[in-house]
């Protein structure tokens, strides 16, 4: 179809715009779902210190090498080394400390005897023991320092994302605080003077205002965190007047939603028309896009106000612009290759993301029965989904392969 930009023509735009968010350091606890800035080297040893895997005893394994049932080794216990303990006790040969698992190994000690291959257990564990079975070897049941990472080295790259795991181990490494990209500040405003507040009374021409929850959701799911959402009429210069306001709040990215297209009230392309780019997009839906940069820097996006038609513009445009000022290296869902389990129509040059739903057998089928429609937005909801079938594809029937975009 002529005249039709690309979407990867129009993406390219966008992330030439979005340029990685300044680092702040902040405390672990405030940094899940954050991404590192930099490197972060372990201050200590992983381990810190060699400690035993197992409560039992810590020997030499000279003392017990040749321990079986028939032959047992009899130590006597000098010590006793619960978890926390600061001693490091003597270790004559013909000696044993019991020893807690996570406590310190005596510096005499090279191997540790577990409780259940003695002949009393934790029950017989002071004044004698006698070690029916031999560790397999020496070191038997040590973890020793280090043997995860040593003080100094790499704990985690950066543009790791900081989830729980990631957080547990930069604590155990002895860091208390890291160096991660701010989240992105971002203000989303639905345009429309139908537009009133979900449940209350609907006049003729009134719709109830959907698309500031989906996107508002959206950008916090990806990351983002929103800082004003709003309703603009289709009158006047308000979106540019928002502009302004989110600016005053130091947003990094506005968002709206409707007055993108070619009709007689469109406030955003009239207000906005000399700092956004309007373009027509070989996508369906979302076949009116705008998009522009602020002379602060701010990402302005608009999208077109169909709840499909947003919501999947926030897929294809918004989230990977959003990731790339997070300064996360994957910017998009993963694809996967799987058979359609009905067939339907694709609209002609244009690349159709249609919502979708994983069945049984794992086959794809649209999520709403009236197909592709940017209006389904209940329909939107049983997604789990986007089936991306390409521009030059005229009809998807049952079996054919085609990309798809797991949303969940």
């Amino acid at each position: 179809m002529s005249g039709l930009r690309t979407v990867e023509e129009q993406l390219a735009r966008v992330l030439a715009a979005a340029a990685v968010l300044p680092s702040i350091q902040t405390e672990l606890a405030a940094a899940r779902g954050l991404t590192l800035a930099e490197p972060v080297l372990a201050r200590n040893p992983v381990p810190v210190f060699d400690n035993s895997a197992m409560d039992g005893f810590a020997v030499r394994f000279g003392d017990v090498a040749s321990a079986t049932e028939f032959a047992p080794a009899r130590l006597r216990v000098v010590a006793d080394v619960p978890a926390g303990s600061g001693d490091d006790p003597a270790l004559p040969p013909g000696t044993a400390a019991r020893i807690m698992t996570g406590a310190p190994l005596p510096s005499a000690a090279d191997t540790v005897v577990p409780f259940e291959d003695t002949a009393g257990g934790l029950a017989d564990s002071l004044g004698e023991i006698t070690v029916l079975r031999a560790p397999r070897a020496t070191g038997a049941h040590v973890r020793r320092a280090g043997e995860d990472v040593a003080a100094g080295a790499m704990a985690l790259p950066a543009g790791s994302v900081l989830g729980a795991r990631q957080l547990a181990a930069l604590a155990s490494v002895g860091i208390h605080t890291a160096p991660v990209v701010a989240r992105p500040r971002v203000a989303v405003f639905s345009t429309g003077a139908e537009l009133v507040a979900p449940g209350q009374p609907l006049r003729r021409g009134q719709i109830p205002e959907s698309n500031g929850l989906l996107l508002a959701a959206l950008a916090e799911e990806a990351g983002a965190d929103v800082v004003l959402r709003d309703v603009l009429g289709d009158e006047g210069d308000e979106p540019r007047a928002a502009v302004a306001a989110a600016e005053e709040l130091g947003v990094d990215v506005v968002i709206f939603s409707g007055g993108v297209s070619a009709g007689a009230y469109e406030p955003v392309r009239q207000s906005l028309g000399g700092t956004m780019e309007f373009a027509r997009i070989a996508m369906q839906p979302g076949k009116p896009q705008g998009f522009g940069v602020t002379d602060r820097g701010t990402l302005l996006f608009g999208l077109p106000g169909n709840p499909v038609s947003a919501a999947v513009s926030f897929e294809v445009f918004v989230r990977p612009a959003l990731r790339r000022l997070q300064g996360r290296r994957d910017l998009h869902r993963p694809l996967r290759r799987l058979p359609a389990g009905a067939s339907w129509r694709t609209p002609p040059g244009r690349r159709q993301y249609l919502p979708a739903v994983l069945a049984e057998g794992g086959v794809v089928l649209p999520a709403a029965r009236g197909g592709s429609g940017s209006h389904l937005a209940v329909g939107l909801a049983a997604a789990t989904a986007y089936a991306i079938v390409p521009a030059e594809t005229v009809e998807v029937a049952a079996g054919d392969l085609i990309d798809v975009m797991e949303l969940t």
